[in-house]
């Protein structure tokens, strides 16, 4: 037989920049609907309603996308623990780009009445069964390439692909909002981000296919018993605590990036007094500032240890929830943008070194379906209902955020305590384990 394919540096680079671009490509088609129910979705989907209701109905199908992840990372995982990693990758690409680009055909609910909101909650479905299965699988690609001493960094490179897709998807959509009348946008406009999305499906799928296989997984699979347990079963019997403890590590991270640049959208525009060029701009500007300092917290953590990098950036959400706020309701727009993006910059020390740490946590031959459940079954209690608490809890107050800020504090807790368990891997030899 065979031995398994080597990663030299060159490939290492290739499937790192792969995995890069193909998240960059997924994460913009998820976003995209995210700043579309901020800001549109309300408007055209859910018109017999009043705007909070709206609102709150917008977000609401915002999060469908949050609750189908877990299922996603379950079906994906399991297939690329099984089958491989890089088939996952391009099956999961092909469901987030033809669902984006379905979105941008979709009726209005004056168009096609209740049939338009529920073609819309069912490609956010579809979305979120795509992203969910893509995270796991591209960072893995990422951190079974590399050595000890450099998982992280390389990794955070696959995270970086997350402050690029949304600032794209920002981008795109801010651009169509100011080159095109207010009629004109909420007529036809909005649709051309949408209908942009299978361009960039063509080109990560081009590159997509030209990676080889984890050389770390290839090895696995030539030593793995003839009957082997369902990967989703052997990580809940082996690794339950781990589950948990990335669970728990994700609460903060996911809840203050939705709530900063999400959320911030509709605060800024009907708390603030902003416009909606103003808050896309100021997320746009946090995003590019957030791809920058992913990769260096990344590295930080090669260096220092997962956790401390971790645990700095939990404190730092405990820290800035309530400034967060006031700088936003100073009103101007630097202190907006220097909400957004100091927020982002902290989130990084989170966002940084979490691939390469959910990653070493779990073995080999169960990393996919380990790394993608601890991900993704939080992401529905922290970053997609994020949203909804806190238009709920902003209501329930009139219209003052500090129970938002408590809120985000209480997730930080969580993750405090989550990462504090959790054991050092940074130096961890991933062949065999």
């Amino acid at each position: 037989m065979p031995d398994a394919p080597q990663s030299t540096a060159n490939s290492t680079t290739r499937v790192v920049l792969a995995s890069f671009i193909g998240t960059t490509i997924e994460w913009y088609d998820f976003f995209l609907y995210g700043t579309a129910s901020a800001l549109v979705f309300g408007k055209l989907f859910f018109t017999t309603l009043n705007p909070f209701a709206a609102t709150m109905a917008s977000f609401g199908t915002y999060a469908v996308g949050f609750f189908a992840r877990p299922l996603g990372g379950i079906i994906f995982g399991h297939y690329g623990d099984k089958i491989g990693r890089k088939s996952m990758l391009v099956t999961t690409l092909v469901m987030m780009g033809l669902a984006t680009f379905a979105i941008g055909l979709l009726p209005t609910y004056d168009q096609a009445g209740i049939l338009a909101p529920i073609l819309l909650v069912a490609l956010r479905f579809i979305q979120g069964l795509g992203v969910g299965g893509e995270w796991g699988g591209a960072v893995l690609m990422a951190v079974e390439h590399g050595k000890a001493g450099q998982r992280g960094f390389l990794a955070s490179w696959v995270q970086a692909g997350v402050p690029i897709g949304l600032l794209l998807a920002t981008g795109v959509f801010r651009g169509m909002s100011s080159v095109l009348s207010e009629e004109a946008f909420m007529s036809w406009g909005w649709r051309v981000p949408f209908l942009i999305g299978i361009l960039l499906l063509g080109v990560g799928l081009f590159i997509r296919l030209h990676i080889m296989e984890s050389p770390v997984f290839a090895a696995a699979r030539k030593t793995a018993p003839k009957k082997d347990e369902m990967p989703i079963l052997e990580v809940l019997r082996r690794y339950p605590r781990n589950v948990l403890l990335a669970m728990g590590a994700r609460f903060a991270e996911n809840a203050f990036f939705y709530v900063i640049t999400i959320f911030v959208l509709t605060y800024a525009t009907k708390q603030a007094g902003f416009t909606q060029d103003e808050g896309l701009r100021a997320v746009l500007i946090g995003s590019a500032v957030q791809f920058v300092v992913v990769p260096l917290f990344g590295l930080v953590s090669d260096k220092v240890g997962r956790r401390p990098v971790y645990l700095a950036g939990a404190a730092f959400v405990v820290l800035f929830a309530f400034p967060f706020f006031w700088l936003v309701d100073l009103g101007t727009n630097w202190a907006l943008t220097l909400a957004v993006t100091i927020g982002l910059i902290g989130h990084s020390a989170m966002y940084g070194p979490q691939a390469a740490f959910f990653s070493e946590l779990f073995g080999t031959r169960v990393r996919y379906s380990g790394a993608s459940l601890g991900y993704q079954l939080a992401s529905p209690l922290a970053g997609g209902l994020a949203p909804l608490v806190a238009t709920a809890l902003l209501a329930q107050s009139g219209g003052k955020p500090w129970p938002v800020a408590l809120y985000l504090i209480a997730m930080a807790a969580i993750t405090l305590v989550s990462v504090w368990l959790a054991e050092e891997t940074n130096r961890k030899e991933l062949e065999g384990s």
